[in-house]
């Protein structure tokens, strides 16, 4: 076979691996239980806990953080305050606005732009770029963030970190109310 025919064969299919390969839909969990609401399961004092992995899926750090949750004007606030393995903290404050269908626009401090929040059934995805420190400066991250309640109590959620399009790391964490 010829590059050009390889080429040419790859551009007629290679859409049909790439549909195979999105990304599954938040309504796919519009009937799980239980139902995730944002007023009630951020509220008051959560903790979280979990590690952050490398492109290859090795675990580079874990961390614990306390999240003071709570709602004014219709408005959420998460304060989140990280502290990592070798010592370093980080702090992220969330704000969550309703926007009237039922979903949620998420800002922080580190995130460039706001976020759409998308909630159905026991699941809360969201995408956005987050701006981490990295060596002296910072790196833009587009992260996939999708949280799912797995009791009244407990959220688990898997973050993936993507630059250029390419996979850079995973974020696996536990967020437990109080």
């Amino acid at each position: 076979m010829t590059v050009q025919n390889f080429l040419f064969r790859l551009f007629l299919i290679g859409p049909l691996f790439l549909t195979g390969c999105s990304s599954i839909n938040i309504e796919a969990y519009k009937d799980k239980d239980p139902e995730l609401v944002l007023e009630e399961f951020f509220d008051g004092d959560l903790t979280a806990h979990g590690v952050v992995k490398d492109w290859s899926g090795k675990v580079i750090r874990h961390f614990n953080a306390d999240i003071k949750a709570y709602w004014r004007e219709g408005v959420g606030v998460l304060e989140e305050d990280f502290v990592f393995d070798d010592g370093e903290k980080q702090r992220r404050v969330w704000t969550l606005t309703p926007d009237g269908s039922g979903n949620y626009i998420a800002e922080a401090n580190d995130v460039v732009g706001p976020a759409n929040a998308l909630v159905s059934g026991n699941a809360l995805f969201m995408q956005y770029v987050l701006r981490a420190p990295y060596k002296d400066g910072t790196i833009d991250l587009t992260i996939d963030d999708r949280m799912y309640l797995v009791s009244p109590s407990v959220i688990v959620n898997e973050s993936k970190m993507k630059k250029f399009g390419i996979s850079v790391g995973q974020v696996l964490l536990t967020i437990v109310k109080k």
